[in-house]
């Protein structure tokens, strides 16, 4: 059986190895920004009739042996022969067709030798990103190998961008990030979000796959768009093979499929290479949070006590460590034992020096949203404010029947926008005084805007004007200009003390 093997291989390969020079630049195949830094090119020669000449895909198990074991140690980079190449690539379970030929064993070179730092980072990287990427790829129903691809885009580095200007760990372009419904603008860029590009990324292989319904030309046209493919297929007669079509595709994609297969290859066999993964400052395991106000990542770095080098890691599509949820909800990605944390301590991450992070952003908020934004409920001299921790079973409902207020009021209090709660969360509630003594295992506080006598206190809260405060308690405004001894009423200060006579 060995013979049969070796037999095979005299004969295929004098048809590459007498070959005529056509040579890549790597580093726009591997990374088109800066982490592969250093060009070098690579040997990809031919025969005079490669383009008709047969490939070398899978070999046929009956021609495969049990190669001997080589003892390898970590002083040394091993060399294989091809034959064991052709035996671990048929080895993998993938769907998409695995080749092997010199430019395949070049690009293995390169991951194995030429650039194992690089790989190192990469396998450090892909448990965290896989995960990812293999659960949308499983909701789109596409083949799952295809989690390589941000391998060769952006060697999983989460703000990777390109001189053509493709960013993010998929590489999207601005045109097409628009085209698949990924926002761009000031504060976003979506196509940095791993979850929302990974989306957008099946949604474009399934248009690329409806076209050729082949899985290798669907990578090709990933990386030189579908229009250079079909002129490629024109160009050779109609014919519809990555290989055959080869020498007419654009320079950078003749590297660009078989860079995939050595990636797929490098991971899978990293081991045999004596390359082992570099740790990475990823979590094991992250949740996330929606946001439905401004928040700036200082402000979750320095209650929470985390790094904000990590928030930002973990939160890439934010471009200027803002999230702006209060036009729209956003969610923050944190790791899971932040999330708790998170929740009961929001109300002090939110107001955490808010008038020094948003001083000069008064254009975030909208006007029209402001109704909904966060802000403290005002305590009549009625009411008391109680405190309410979630059991185990407790609903909104539950929760609304037993104090006597409506559902609506306590996401409104607690600034909720879905109905699901969690054991443990604290819920802040108000009722009136006289049905205190019914609720005396809550904890309850009173009210801190209200003063002994005929004056309450009042915060200035973002939006306020001094015409809006006076309609809100049924003053004049030039009452509350003469008791706060006001010198410029146009300029009301966020989070200032105005004294109010009671009407």
């Amino acid at each position: 059986m060995t013979n049969k093997l070796f037999s095979l291989i005299c004969t295929l390969f004098p048809l590459f190895l007498s070959a005529q020079n056509d040579s890549l630049l790597i580093d726009s195949v591997l990374f088109d920004s800066a982490i592969f830094a250093d060009t070098f090119e690579i040997d990809t020669s031919f025969t005079s009739d490669s383009a008709t000449t047969p490939w070398i895909t899978h070999v046929p198990a009956e021609l495969i042996e049990p190669l001997p074991a080589i003892e390898i140690t970590d002083s040394i980079i091993p060399e294989f022969p091809d034959s064991i190449y052709i035996k671990r690539l048929y080895s993998i379970n993938s769907l998409i067709p695995l080749s092997y030929n010199p430019i395949v064993r070049n690009f293995i070179h390169v991951y194995t030798d030429k650039k194992r730092d690089k790989l190192e980072s990469i396998l450090g990287l892909k448990d965290y990103y896989f995960p990812f990427f293999e659960s949308v790829l499983a909701q789109y129903g596409l083949p799952l190998e295809l989690k390589y691809l941000p391998v060769i885009e952006s060697a999983l580095h989460p703000r990777a961008y390109s001189h053509a200007g493709a960013a993010g760990l998929w590489q999207f372009i601005y045109s097409t990030g628009r085209m698949y419904n990924l926002t761009i603008n000031s504060f976003v860029d979506e196509r940095y979000d791993v979850i929302k590009a990974s989306h957008a990324a099946c949604r474009f292989l399934n248009d690329l796959y409806a076209i050729y319904n082949d899985w290798i030309l669907v990578i090709a046209a990933y990386n030189c768009g579908p229009a250079n493919v079909n002129k490629a297929i024109r160009r050779a007669g109609g014919i519809k093979n990555y290989w055959k079509i080869y020498y007419y595709l654009p320079r950078e994609t003749r590297g660009y499929v078989p860079a995939f297969i050595a990636a797929m290859y490098a991971v899978n066999f990293h081991h045999e290479h004596n390359i082992k993964a570099l740790p990475a400052s990823m979590p094991v395991e992250t949740d996330t949070i929606m946001i439905c106000d401004n928040l700036h990542f200082k402000q979750i770095s320095i209650v929470l006590d985390y790094p904000i080098e990590k928030i930002r890691l973990l939160n890439p599509q934010y471009k200027i460590d803002i999230i702006p949820g209060l036009k729209a909800p956003d969610y923050l990605r944190l790791p899971i034992e932040y999330i708790g944390p998170f929740i009961d301590l929001q109300d002090s991450i939110f107001n955490f020096k808010d008038s020094v992070f948003f001083k000069n952003n008064d254009f975030l908020i909208n006007p029209a949203n402001y109704a909904n934004s966060r802000h403290s409920h005002i305590i009549s001299k009625d009411q008391a404010k109680v405190y309410h921790i979630v059991k185990s079973g407790e609903s909104l409902g539950i929760i609304a029947q037993r104090y006597r207020v409506r559902i609506s009021d306590i996401k409104y209090w607690n600034h909720i926008r879905s109905n699901t709660i969690r054991t443990g969360q604290k819920l802040i509630l108000y009722i009136p005084k006289n049905r205190l003594k019914n609720y005396s295992g809550s904890k309850t506080t009173q009210p801190s805007s209200s003063l002994n006598g005929e004056f309450v206190y009042y915060i200035v809260k973002k939006g306020d004007t001094l015409s809006a405060i006076a309609a809100k308690f049924g003053v004049a405004e030039k009452q509350i200009i003469l008791l706060n001894k006001l010198s410029n009423a146009d300029k009301l200060m966020y989070g200032q003390k105005l004294k109010i006579k009671r009407k």
